[in-house]
């Protein structure tokens, strides 16, 4: 069983920058591809931005080159670092993890956080 808590979210202006943090329990953090994804208002949840547990990332392409993912597997925590936000990435972020090697869909992913809301002011 793996339990996940996200922090870092909050109100920023347009431009503006942001961290998330996912802390994990459990001692199998590092077996584990870990993702943010995100959902607004009215839309389907999406995925932003995962990393397998090799470390190797894959990016939405709105976000590529603004977002990065990182995770720290002494610390049990995986990170989403948000540059240069623009009011559309406001929304709900969710940090999920998966057992799979190669996770595609939300439906692969087995445990999920409680989410962090992020704001966007243009």
């Amino acid at each position: 069983q793996v339990q996940l808590v996200e922090s870092g979210g909050g109100l920023v202006q347009a431009g503006g920058s942001l961290r998330l943090s996912c802390a994990a329990s459990g001692r199998t953090f590092s077996s584990y591809a870990m993702a943010w994804f995100r959902q607004a208002p009215g839309k389907e949840r999406e995925l932003v931005a995962r990393m397998r547990s090799g470390g190797s990332t894959y990016y939405a392409d709105d976000v590529k080159g603004r977002f990065t993912i990182s995770r720290d597997n002494a610390k049990n925590t995986v990170y989403l670092q948000m540059n240069s936000l623009k009011p559309e990435d406001t929304a709900v972020y969710y940090c999920a993890a998966s057992p799979r090697v190669i996770p595609y869909a939300a439906g692969d992913y087995s445990y999920w956080g409680q989410g962090t809301q992020v704001t966007v002011s243009s």
